[in-house]
Protein backbone atom coordinates (compact mmCIF):
# COMPACT_ATOMS: atom_id res chain seq x y z
CA UNK A 1 0.00 0.00 0.00
CA UNK A 2 1.05 3.58 -0.69
CA UNK A 3 0.36 5.46 2.52
CA UNK A 4 -0.65 9.11 2.02
CA UNK A 5 -2.56 9.69 5.26
CA UNK A 6 0.15 10.88 7.62
CA UNK A 7 -2.04 13.58 9.18
CA UNK A 8 -4.23 10.76 10.50
CA UNK A 9 -1.27 8.93 11.97
CA UNK A 10 2.37 8.52 11.02
CA UNK A 11 3.91 5.03 11.21
CA UNK A 12 5.85 4.62 14.43
CA UNK A 13 9.59 5.10 14.02
CA UNK A 14 11.96 2.17 14.71
CA UNK A 15 13.93 4.25 17.23
CA UNK A 16 10.70 4.87 19.14
CA UNK A 17 9.84 1.18 19.27
CA UNK A 18 13.33 0.39 20.59
CA UNK A 19 13.00 3.03 23.31
CA UNK A 20 9.57 1.80 24.35
CA UNK A 21 10.78 -1.80 24.60
CA UNK A 22 13.70 -0.65 26.74
CA UNK A 23 11.38 1.20 29.11
CA UNK A 24 8.89 -1.68 29.26
CA UNK A 25 11.71 -3.89 30.50
CA UNK A 26 12.44 -1.41 33.29
CA UNK A 27 8.83 -1.60 34.50
CA UNK A 28 7.72 0.10 37.68
CA UNK A 29 5.14 2.64 38.79
CA UNK A 30 6.52 6.19 39.01
CA UNK A 31 4.40 6.83 42.10
CA UNK A 32 6.16 4.03 44.02
CA UNK A 33 8.98 5.05 46.35
CA UNK A 34 11.15 1.93 46.00
CA UNK A 35 14.04 1.57 43.56
CA UNK A 36 12.05 0.30 40.59
CA UNK A 37 9.49 3.06 41.06
CA UNK A 38 12.21 5.67 41.24
CA UNK A 39 13.69 4.42 37.97
CA UNK A 40 10.28 4.74 36.33
CA UNK A 41 9.95 8.24 37.80
CA UNK A 42 13.32 9.15 36.29
CA UNK A 43 12.15 8.01 32.85
CA UNK A 44 8.99 10.08 33.27
CA UNK A 45 10.78 13.28 34.23
CA UNK A 46 13.53 12.87 31.63
CA UNK A 47 10.83 12.52 28.99
CA UNK A 48 9.18 15.68 30.25
CA UNK A 49 12.49 17.53 30.03
CA UNK A 50 13.19 16.27 26.49
CA UNK A 51 9.85 17.54 25.21
CA UNK A 52 10.14 20.82 27.12
CA UNK A 53 13.52 21.54 25.56
CA UNK A 54 12.29 21.04 22.00
CA UNK A 55 9.15 23.19 22.37
CA UNK A 56 10.81 25.78 24.67
CA UNK A 57 8.86 25.60 27.92
CA UNK A 58 9.44 24.63 31.53
CA UNK A 59 9.01 20.87 32.14
CA UNK A 60 6.51 21.59 34.93
CA UNK A 61 4.04 22.91 32.36
CA UNK A 62 3.68 19.53 30.63
CA UNK A 63 0.69 17.34 31.57
CA UNK A 64 0.80 13.91 29.94
CA UNK A 65 -2.54 12.66 28.57
CA UNK A 66 -3.96 9.78 26.52
CA UNK A 67 -3.69 11.90 23.36
CA UNK A 68 -4.60 15.16 21.67
CA UNK A 69 -8.35 14.78 22.17
CA UNK A 70 -7.99 14.51 25.93
CA UNK A 71 -5.53 17.39 25.97
CA UNK A 72 -8.05 19.57 24.13
CA UNK A 73 -10.81 18.52 26.52
CA UNK A 74 -8.72 19.31 29.62
CA UNK A 75 -7.94 22.77 28.22
CA UNK A 76 -11.65 23.59 28.40
CA UNK A 77 -11.83 22.71 32.09
CA UNK A 78 -10.50 26.00 33.49
CA UNK A 79 -12.14 26.60 36.85
CA UNK A 80 -15.08 29.00 36.53
CA UNK A 81 -14.99 29.13 32.73
CA UNK A 82 -18.22 30.62 31.36
CA UNK A 83 -17.36 31.72 27.81
CA UNK A 84 -15.51 29.88 25.01
CA UNK A 85 -14.59 31.30 21.60
CA UNK A 86 -13.49 28.80 18.93
CA UNK A 87 -13.05 28.85 15.18
CA UNK A 88 -15.35 27.04 12.77
CA UNK A 89 -12.51 24.79 11.57
CA UNK A 90 -11.40 23.27 14.87
CA UNK A 91 -11.00 19.55 15.47
CA UNK A 92 -14.11 17.71 16.69
CA UNK A 93 -12.63 17.47 20.19
CA UNK A 94 -13.03 21.25 20.40
CA UNK A 95 -16.16 21.69 18.29
CA UNK A 96 -18.05 19.12 20.37
CA UNK A 97 -17.73 21.35 23.42
CA UNK A 98 -20.95 22.86 22.12
CA UNK A 99 -22.77 19.72 23.19
CA UNK A 100 -22.29 19.99 26.94
CA UNK A 101 -20.72 23.33 27.88
CA UNK A 102 -23.17 25.25 30.06
CA UNK A 103 -21.72 28.68 29.32
CA UNK A 104 -21.64 30.74 26.12
CA UNK A 105 -19.84 29.47 23.02
CA UNK A 106 -19.03 31.75 20.07
CA UNK A 107 -17.92 30.34 16.72
CA UNK A 108 -15.52 32.47 14.67
CA UNK A 109 -15.90 32.17 10.89
CA UNK A 110 -12.92 31.85 8.56
CA UNK A 111 -12.45 33.43 5.14
CA UNK A 112 -12.06 31.58 1.84
CA UNK A 113 -8.34 31.14 2.55
CA UNK A 114 -9.05 29.49 5.88
CA UNK A 115 -7.94 32.34 8.13
CA UNK A 116 -9.57 33.59 11.33
CA UNK A 117 -10.12 37.36 11.32
CA UNK A 118 -8.35 39.27 14.09
CA UNK A 119 -11.09 41.91 13.94
CA UNK A 120 -13.78 39.25 14.43
CA UNK A 121 -11.95 37.98 17.49
CA UNK A 122 -11.67 41.49 18.92
CA UNK A 123 -15.41 41.96 18.45
CA UNK A 124 -16.27 38.70 20.23
CA UNK A 125 -13.96 39.63 23.10
CA UNK A 126 -15.51 43.04 23.72
CA UNK A 127 -17.86 41.82 26.43
CA UNK A 128 -15.71 38.96 27.70
CA UNK A 129 -14.50 38.58 31.25
CA UNK A 130 -11.61 36.82 33.00
CA UNK A 131 -13.37 33.46 32.62
CA UNK A 132 -13.17 33.39 28.81
CA UNK A 133 -11.15 30.92 26.77
CA UNK A 134 -10.20 31.31 23.11
CA UNK A 135 -9.18 28.07 21.36
CA UNK A 136 -7.76 28.22 17.83
CA UNK A 137 -5.57 25.59 16.18
CA UNK A 138 -2.14 26.45 14.84
CA UNK A 139 -2.32 24.33 11.67
CA UNK A 140 -5.54 22.86 10.36
CA UNK A 141 -5.62 19.08 10.19
CA UNK A 142 -7.46 19.01 6.84
CA UNK A 143 -6.05 21.91 4.81
CA UNK A 144 -2.82 22.58 6.71
CA UNK A 145 -3.60 26.33 6.83
CA UNK A 146 -1.48 28.04 9.52
CA UNK A 147 -2.99 30.76 11.70
CA UNK A 148 -1.18 33.82 13.09
CA UNK A 149 -1.44 32.49 16.63
CA UNK A 150 0.89 35.03 18.21
CA UNK A 151 -1.30 37.92 17.07
CA UNK A 152 -4.53 36.18 18.07
CA UNK A 153 -3.10 35.30 21.48
CA UNK A 154 -1.99 38.90 22.06
CA UNK A 155 -5.48 40.16 21.22
CA UNK A 156 -6.96 37.62 23.63
CA UNK A 157 -4.64 38.58 26.47
CA UNK A 158 -5.35 42.28 25.94
CA UNK A 159 -8.98 41.42 26.67
CA UNK A 160 -8.01 39.54 29.84
CA UNK A 161 -8.91 36.09 28.48
CA UNK A 162 -7.04 32.77 28.18
CA UNK A 163 -5.72 31.35 24.89
CA UNK A 164 -5.43 27.65 24.04
CA UNK A 165 -3.84 26.36 20.84
CA UNK A 166 -4.24 22.91 19.30
CA UNK A 167 -0.76 22.41 17.82
CA UNK A 168 -1.16 18.69 17.17
CA UNK A 169 -0.65 18.82 13.39
CA UNK A 170 2.02 21.51 13.58
CA UNK A 171 4.50 19.60 15.75
CA UNK A 172 7.30 18.20 13.59
CA UNK A 173 6.21 20.05 10.46
CA UNK A 174 6.87 23.71 11.33
CA UNK A 175 8.74 25.54 14.08
CA UNK A 176 6.94 25.20 17.41
CA UNK A 177 7.98 27.44 20.31
CA UNK A 178 5.62 27.68 23.28
CA UNK A 179 7.09 30.94 24.58
CA UNK A 180 7.22 32.60 21.15
CA UNK A 181 3.58 31.73 20.44
CA UNK A 182 2.55 33.50 23.64
CA UNK A 183 -0.27 31.05 24.43
CA UNK A 184 -1.48 29.85 27.82
CA UNK A 185 -2.06 26.25 26.78
CA UNK A 186 -0.90 24.02 23.92
CA UNK A 187 -2.07 20.53 22.89
CA UNK A 188 0.27 17.90 21.43
CA UNK A 189 0.00 14.28 20.28
CA UNK A 190 2.66 11.60 19.79
CA UNK A 191 1.30 9.61 16.86
CA UNK A 192 1.44 12.52 14.40
CA UNK A 193 5.25 12.55 14.59
CA UNK A 194 6.11 8.84 14.55
CA UNK A 195 5.41 8.24 18.22
CA UNK A 196 2.91 5.77 19.71
CA UNK A 197 -0.84 6.18 19.62
CA UNK A 198 -2.60 6.82 22.92
CA UNK A 199 -0.27 9.43 24.40
CA UNK A 200 -0.18 13.21 24.18
CA UNK A 201 0.26 16.29 26.33
CA UNK A 202 -1.30 19.55 27.37
CA UNK A 203 1.25 22.28 28.02
CA UNK A 204 -0.34 24.71 30.46
CA UNK A 205 0.86 27.64 32.55
CA UNK A 206 1.05 26.62 36.20
CA UNK A 207 -1.12 29.57 37.28
CA UNK A 208 -4.18 28.21 35.44
CA UNK A 209 -6.61 26.39 37.71
CA UNK A 210 -7.95 23.30 35.96
CA UNK A 211 -10.84 21.11 37.13
CA UNK A 212 -9.51 17.60 36.39
CA UNK A 213 -11.54 15.27 34.20
CA UNK A 214 -9.99 12.17 35.77
CA UNK A 215 -9.86 11.92 39.56
CA UNK A 216 -7.62 9.56 41.49
CA UNK A 217 -4.11 9.60 42.84
CA UNK A 218 -3.31 13.17 41.86
CA UNK A 219 -0.65 12.40 39.25
CA UNK A 220 0.53 15.13 36.87
CA UNK A 221 0.33 17.75 39.63
CA UNK A 222 -3.31 16.86 40.25
CA UNK A 223 -4.36 17.88 36.75
CA UNK A 224 -4.65 14.37 35.29
CA UNK A 225 -4.81 11.41 37.66
CA UNK A 226 -3.94 7.83 36.77
CA UNK A 227 -0.69 5.90 36.54
CA UNK A 228 1.30 7.40 33.71
CA UNK A 229 1.87 5.42 30.51
CA UNK A 230 5.63 5.34 31.01
CA UNK A 231 6.56 3.38 27.87
CA UNK A 232 4.24 5.52 25.73
CA UNK A 233 5.57 8.74 27.24
CA UNK A 234 9.16 7.62 26.66
CA UNK A 235 8.24 6.84 23.05
CA UNK A 236 6.63 10.26 22.73
CA UNK A 237 9.79 11.94 24.03
CA UNK A 238 11.95 9.91 21.66
CA UNK A 239 9.78 10.95 18.70
CA UNK A 240 9.97 14.60 19.80
CA UNK A 241 13.77 14.35 20.05
CA UNK A 242 13.81 13.42 16.34
CA UNK A 243 11.76 16.48 15.34
CA UNK A 244 14.72 18.77 14.47
CA UNK A 245 15.98 16.26 11.89
CA UNK A 246 12.41 15.68 10.71
CA UNK A 247 11.80 19.34 9.94
CA UNK A 248 14.86 19.52 7.70
CA UNK A 249 13.10 17.16 5.28
CA UNK A 250 9.94 19.23 5.00
CA UNK A 251 11.06 21.22 1.98
CA UNK A 252 11.29 18.05 -0.11
CA UNK A 253 7.74 17.15 0.91
CA UNK A 254 6.57 20.63 -0.08
CA UNK A 255 8.09 20.14 -3.52
CA UNK A 256 6.35 16.78 -3.94
CA UNK A 257 3.02 18.22 -2.77
CA UNK A 258 3.28 21.19 -5.12
CA UNK A 259 4.23 18.95 -8.04
CA UNK A 260 1.19 16.76 -7.36
CA UNK A 261 -1.13 19.76 -7.31
CA UNK A 262 0.32 21.21 -10.52
CA UNK A 263 -0.14 17.94 -12.39
CA UNK A 264 -3.73 17.54 -11.25
CA UNK A 265 -4.58 21.20 -11.95
CA UNK A 266 -3.22 20.90 -15.49
CA UNK A 267 -5.35 17.82 -16.11
CA UNK A 268 -8.58 18.95 -14.43
CA UNK A 269 -9.33 22.66 -14.58
CA UNK A 270 -12.25 22.27 -12.14
CA UNK A 271 -10.16 20.69 -9.39
CA UNK A 272 -9.80 22.90 -6.30
CA UNK A 273 -7.03 22.86 -3.70
CA UNK A 274 -8.34 24.37 -0.48
CA UNK A 275 -5.81 26.60 1.27
CA UNK A 276 -3.38 26.54 -1.65
CA UNK A 277 -3.04 30.33 -1.58
CA UNK A 278 -2.47 30.39 2.18
CA UNK A 279 0.50 29.63 4.38
CA UNK A 280 0.07 25.94 5.12
CA UNK A 281 1.84 22.78 6.22
CA UNK A 282 4.27 21.53 3.57
CA UNK A 283 2.88 17.98 3.44
CA UNK A 284 -0.88 18.63 3.23
CA UNK A 285 -3.31 19.00 0.35
CA UNK A 286 -7.12 19.03 0.39
CA UNK A 287 -8.38 18.34 -3.12
CA UNK A 288 -11.86 18.75 -4.57
CA UNK A 289 -12.78 16.27 -7.31
CA UNK A 290 -16.09 17.66 -8.58
CA UNK A 291 -19.08 15.28 -8.74
CA UNK A 292 -17.24 12.43 -7.00
CA UNK A 293 -18.03 11.95 -3.33
CA UNK A 294 -15.26 11.63 -0.77
CA UNK A 295 -16.47 8.14 0.14
CA UNK A 296 -16.22 6.90 -3.44
CA UNK A 297 -12.80 8.48 -3.83
CA UNK A 298 -11.42 6.94 -0.64
CA UNK A 299 -12.66 3.49 -1.69
CA UNK A 300 -11.42 3.90 -5.26
CA UNK A 301 -7.95 4.94 -4.12
CA UNK A 302 -7.94 2.02 -1.69
CA UNK A 303 -8.61 -0.36 -4.59
CA UNK A 304 -5.62 1.23 -6.33
CA UNK A 305 -3.50 0.47 -3.26
CA UNK A 306 -3.38 4.07 -2.00
CA UNK A 307 -4.44 5.26 1.45
CA UNK A 308 -5.97 8.73 1.63
CA UNK A 309 -8.56 10.33 3.91
CA UNK A 310 -11.79 12.26 3.60
CA UNK A 311 -10.63 14.61 6.34
CA UNK A 312 -10.14 14.13 10.06
CA UNK A 313 -9.61 10.49 11.05
CA UNK A 314 -11.11 10.93 14.52
CA UNK A 315 -14.74 10.26 13.63
CA UNK A 316 -15.01 6.47 14.08
CA UNK A 317 -14.44 5.79 10.39
CA UNK A 318 -17.35 7.92 9.23
CA UNK A 319 -17.16 9.71 5.90
CA UNK A 320 -19.02 12.99 6.28
CA UNK A 321 -18.99 16.45 4.67
CA UNK A 322 -15.88 18.44 5.51
CA UNK A 323 -16.84 21.17 7.97
CA UNK A 324 -13.55 22.87 7.10
CA UNK A 325 -14.36 23.11 3.39
CA UNK A 326 -17.87 24.32 4.26
CA UNK A 327 -16.45 26.98 6.58
CA UNK A 328 -14.16 28.19 3.77
CA UNK A 329 -17.16 28.79 1.53
CA UNK A 330 -17.57 25.44 -0.18
CA UNK A 331 -21.12 24.25 -0.78
CA UNK A 332 -22.55 20.92 0.35
CA UNK A 333 -21.41 19.16 -2.82
CA UNK A 334 -17.88 20.52 -2.47
CA UNK A 335 -17.75 19.55 1.22
CA UNK A 336 -18.83 16.02 0.23
CA UNK A 337 -16.28 15.70 -2.60
CA UNK A 338 -12.89 16.49 -1.09
CA UNK A 339 -10.10 14.24 0.11
CA UNK A 340 -7.03 14.97 2.19
CA UNK A 341 -3.63 13.84 1.00
CA UNK A 342 -0.88 14.08 3.60
CA UNK A 343 2.67 13.06 2.77
CA UNK A 344 5.29 11.62 5.12
CA UNK A 345 9.01 11.04 5.21
CA UNK A 346 8.73 7.68 3.48
CA UNK A 347 6.76 9.23 0.60
CA UNK A 348 8.64 9.02 -2.70
CA UNK A 349 8.26 10.65 -6.10
CA UNK A 350 7.00 7.27 -7.34
CA UNK A 351 4.27 7.27 -4.68
CA UNK A 352 3.11 10.71 -5.76
CA UNK A 353 3.21 9.70 -9.43
CA UNK A 354 1.03 6.68 -8.62
CA UNK A 355 -1.45 8.92 -6.81
CA UNK A 356 -1.62 11.32 -9.78
CA UNK A 357 -2.30 8.43 -12.18
CA UNK A 358 -5.03 7.07 -9.87
CA UNK A 359 -6.60 10.52 -9.41
CA UNK A 360 -6.79 11.06 -13.19
CA UNK A 361 -8.25 7.58 -13.65
CA UNK A 362 -11.02 8.14 -11.11
CA UNK A 363 -11.74 11.64 -12.43
CA UNK A 364 -11.91 10.50 -16.07
CA UNK A 365 -14.16 7.56 -15.23
CA UNK A 366 -16.65 9.82 -13.50
CA UNK A 367 -16.44 12.55 -16.14
CA UNK A 368 -17.61 10.09 -18.80
CA UNK A 369 -20.86 9.56 -16.86
CA UNK A 370 -21.69 13.27 -16.51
Amino acid sequence: MIYLDHNATTPIKPEVIEEMVRVMKIGGNPSSVHGVGRRAKTVLEQSRQTIAKIINCRPQKIIFTSGGTEANNIAAKITGLDHIIISAIEHDSILRLRDNFTGTIDILPVDSMGYVSADDLKERLKNSGPHTLVSIMLANNETGVIQDIKNLADITHDAGAYFHCDAIQALGKISLDFRALGVDMLSLSAHKIGGPQGVGALVALEKINIDPIILGGGQEVGRRSGTENIAGIAGFAKAVSLVPDQRQKMDSLRQLRDYMEREIAAYARDAVFYGAQSQRLPNTSTILMPHVTSEIQVMAFDLEGICVSSGSACSSGKVKPSHVVAAMGGGVEQALSTIRVSLGFETTKEDVEAFIVAWKKIYSRKKKTI
